[in-house]
């Protein structure tokens, strides 16, 4: 199972994470980390979603090529976290919904990649990752 703990990310990006989480609630906004770091198994599994295995399609990368399955010394330093906004406890997935505009403001005041821009590579609205740059 994927991890959700900020300790598994990236040294550089775990204080970027926690200022996004406080800034969120400052904005009103209740942001649920659903992923940092991902093995590779696990990334591959979720390449196989709508190609291979029934589902739609929810990433461009195998294993390795995922910022999510970064590692330093063999211990985990995922690039990006995946997050989404509870609305009334629940999980808002609806990307129309006007609480991602403000997690992406955030996640780009913070110098972070959101790649729910709309000139995204891959348009992933729960996805933040480090900007190049930091190995």
């Amino acid at each position: 199972m994927a991890s959700r703990r900020i300790e598994d990310l990236h040294p550089d990006l775990q204080p970027l994470c926690n200022a996004f989480l406080r800034q969120c609630q400052d904005a009103g906004v209740d942001a649920l980390i659903t992923c940092t770091y991902r093995s590779g198994q696990e990334q591959d599994e979720l390449y196989a979603q709508g190609r291979t295995k029934p589902g739609p399609r929810v990433t461009n990368a195998r294993a390795g090529q995922s910022a999510h399955n970064f590692t330093i010394k063999d211990k985990p330093a995922a690039r990006a976290f995946d997050v989404v906004p509870l609305v009334g406890g629940k999980p808002m997935w609806d990307a129309s919904h006007p609480h991602w505009q403000v997690m992406g403001k955030i996640g780009t005041g913070l110098g972070l990649n959101w790649y729910g821009r709309p000139n995204a590579p891959f348009r992933e609205f729960p996805h933040f990752e480090l900007a190049k740059g930091y190995q």
